[in-house]
């Protein structure tokens, strides 16, 4: 490993050491050459000129199920086994016995070793252990660039163009350099020569690791409970006597001790991956955490690495709070996480900022490195990073694209939204933070349509005060300029936990216990933001929205603590808004089909778009498999729309619909053609919404509409997207 021998001499000597000390015939080593194919880049036993000319699948054959699962195949009867796949091309005989190993780091597969024998034997534990700890130290020398060649599969790491495909959390195209959350630690000494300076370094970091958990414990306090439960997890690891035996024994086989933390931090990120309890994978991220503290302390690399955020920083991270997120603040390009959500907390602040963001960007973390030029299309999906010039360019047209049409909706920002046929569309916007509301005036939008007040609540470690948030809203109010400001309600539960509520832990959450249901199984808290609302008010207008409705019941009771805090503001004194709306979220089918006196008595409705459409198609808007293959054009979607907007129309309940699709020039034009005639976005759809508007017929629209819901279509966009080319 330590020798001075080029790359493929260094593979070839491996195996050609391993074959000989375990009296195998065999021995190979395959390497990735791309993400789905693995090739033949070392082996002692098969034919020499297979070398880099055989390759195979991802899960095909033995060698591609190692890779696949990441776990070890070890037979003494590899022809009965599942998948296997005889490769005469290598000059392989019938080899009985077969020992796969995936040659791993921190988790991500970059190849498998095998040893091969005519006998038919199963490997002992001590053998399985050995070709692990080479494998864990090829997968370090790999990293470092020790097997670096001219063949493909060879290729030096971190320096080829990658295209990640991710799920898009936040629309928007942005060009920039990778600026790493936490950059990752580099093991530059794999191998060490001697045990007993190892072990006590290892000691040494851990009783330093130790400490500073019992430091953070006492620092905790007793108030916030989470936190405390979170680092009470971190001294139970940090104290197991079996993590740190595991750790000495690697040492004492010859790895030095980042090696060793980082092979059982590879096997438990492994370990991680493959558990379905969330509770127990949220066990193996903190020990995941706690090792990366360990190789902190080991190598002296802390998070203050020196390096300086580029001008342009794309944020690349595992995952992030909103409270990080939101001191990074405008300063970042574009956003990729390796985990997250849709809906997560970090989407939310990426969607009030207007950064685009990816989520589920599978390998992101181990594959940028600081510096990187990147480009992220929030609108697809996908992250190039170290493009080539044909996709930078390409990219670039886009980006420029999209900032000419801006350019051109700026000249028709406070131009009213008057169809061809004389039709008024209210555009409003979406906002969250006080960053939000220079928008207002900058986009056109004729008001807040929603106003997310959790978000003050997300990105701090205790409830805020009703001062507080009082303070907050009267400049929401102020900021408007008198325009309208739609507050909803402390929306909180399924993907949006407070950091200092105790979690529940519920099989579906999004249909679990949420937004008004916690609102009104918790009214002080619901209590105190209303009475917040109403000071905030100042005697002037205010209207207030209930989210997740999903029955007549649920707002009456929501309704009669808003006539409980108007009694106790008189009671106080205090001036009472002269004018008061109190509405309601239609997110659930249920709630179309509510009771007609619920329509009479609610203030006004606003259709949650988002939600409403996952639950009427049964598709979770987190799962890529099945959210794309429903359309928000679909006839029967359209036609419980429809059936909404005839029930407000017979009780005069003004109705709006917020979400994502409303952003959507397409799904905006069809929605204000069946009726919905206030639509709520982000700001920066307003522009390309209102210049459809301005150019269509809503009746014509409508009449496309009807003709394909009577000929049996299933969506009309087709028949949209032909209404839109022959009238440009």
């Amino acid at each position: 490993m330590a020798s001075e021998a080029a790359g493929q001499a260094r593979l070839d000597m491996i195996t050609h050491l391993i074959a000989d000390s375990m009296g195998t015939e065999v021995c190979s080593v395959y390497l990735f050459r791309d993400e789905d194919t693995l090739e033949l880049c070392a082996t002692e036993g098969l034919k020499p000129e297979a070398v880099h000319k055989t390759r195979m699948r991802l899960g095909e054959g033995l060698v591609g199920r190692v890779a696949r699962t990441g776990s070890a195949v070890n037979t003494p009867n590899a022809p009965a086994e599942p998948n296997f796949r005889y490769m005469p091309e290598t000059g392989e005989e019938r080899y009985s016995s077969f020992l796969g190993i995936p040659i791993q780091r921190l988790g991500q597969v970059l190849g498998v070793l095998v040893v091969q024998s005519r006998d038919a034997r199963t490997y002992s534990a001590d053998e399985v252990y050995g070709l692990e700890v080479v494998a864990m130290v090829i997968a370090e020398m790999t990293e470092l660039g020790a097997f670096v060649g001219e063949e493909k599969a060879l290729a030096r790491l971190h320096q080829q163009s990658v295209m990640i495909k991710g799920t898009a959390a936040q629309e928007g195209a942005a060009e920039g350099h990778v600026w790493l959350h936490e950059p990752r630690v580099v093991v530059t000494n794999p191998v060490a020569e001697d045990p007993t300076r190892e072990t006590e370094r290892l000691h040494t970091a851990v009783e330093r690791l130790r400490g500073d958990v019992d430091r953070m414990l006492e620092m905790a306090g007793t108030t916030d409970k989470d936190h405390r439960q979170v680092l009470e997890t971190y001294r139970m690891f940090a104290n197991s006597k079996g993590w740190i035996r595991r750790m000495e024994g690697d040492i004492s086989r010859g790895l030095s001790a980042e090696a060793a933390v980082e092979k059982e931090q590879s096997e438990a990120r492994t370990r991680m991956m493959r558990v379905a309890d969330a509770y127990l994978r949220e066990r193996l991220s903190d020990l995941d955490d706690l090792s990366n503290r360990l190789l902190r302390l080991l190598t002296g690399q802390g998070q203050a690495t020196g390096a300086e955020m580029p001008g342009d920083p794309i944020l690349i991270a595992r995952n992030i709070g909103p409270g990080e997120l939101l001191e990074y603040g405008r300063t970042l390009r574009g956003i990729v996480l390796e985990d997250g959500s849709v809906g997560s907390h970090a989407a939310v602040i990426a969607r009030a900022l207007a950064i685009p963001l990816i989520v589920h960007a599978e390998r992101i973390t181990t594959e940028a490195l600081n510096g990187d030029h990147i480009l992220v299309d929030g609108d697809r999906g996908a992250a190039h990073l170290r493009p080539d010039e044909t996709v930078a360019t390409a990219f670039r047209d886009k980006i420029a694209m999209q900032a000419q049409a801006q350019k051109r909706y700026s000249s028709i920002r406070h131009e009213p939204a008057v169809t061809r046929d004389g039709q008024r569309v209210t555009l409003m916007m979406n906002a969250g933070l006080m960053a939000d509301l220079p928008s207002l005036d900058s986009s056109g939008a004729e008001g807040v349509g929603l106003f997310r007040t959790e978000l003050q609540f997300l990105v701090r470690n205790q409830m805020p005060r009703r001062s507080e948030l009082s303070a907050l809203y009267a400049r929401v109010l102020e900021s408007a300029g008198g325009k309208r400001v739609v507050f909803r309600t402390l929306d909180i539960g399924s993907d949006k936990v407070l950091p200092y509520m105790k979690a529940t832990d519920e099989p579906n959450p999004a249909l679990g216990w949420r937004a008004i249901r916690v609102g009104l199984d918790k009214p002080g808290v619901l209590r105190m933001q209303l009475q917040a609302l109403l000071r905030a008010a100042a005697g002037g207008p205010l209207t207030i929205m209930f989210p997740f409705v999903a029955q007549f019941e649920e707002y009456r009771a929501a309704k009669a603590e808003v006539d409980k805090a108007i009694e106790r503001e008189k009671i106080l004194g205090h001036p009472l808004p002269s004018s008061l709306e109190v509405g309601a979220m239609l997110e659930t089918p249920s709630l179309a089909f509510a009771p007609q006196k619920f329509f009479d008595e609610v203030g006004f409705l606003s259709i949650g778009g988002n939600d409403l459409k996952q639950f009427f198609f049964a598709a979770d808007r987190e799962n890529e498999r099945v959210r794309r293959r429903y359309d928000t054009l679909n006839v029967s979607f359209l036609g419980i729309l429809e059936q909404i907007v005839r029930r407000c129309e017979e009780s005069d309940t003004p109705l709006s619909f917020c979400g994502e699709d409303a952003g959507r020039p397409l799904e905006a034009l069809c929605l204000a053609a069946i009726g919905l005639r206030t639509l709520s976005m982000r700001p920066a759809s307003i522009g390309p919404v209102k210049s459809l508007l301005l150019r269509s017929d809503l009746g014509q629209v409508a009449d496309i509409i009807a003709e394909a819901r009577e000929t049996g279509e299933q969506s009309v966009r087709p028949a949209i997207l032909k209404y839109l080319r022959d009238t440009d």
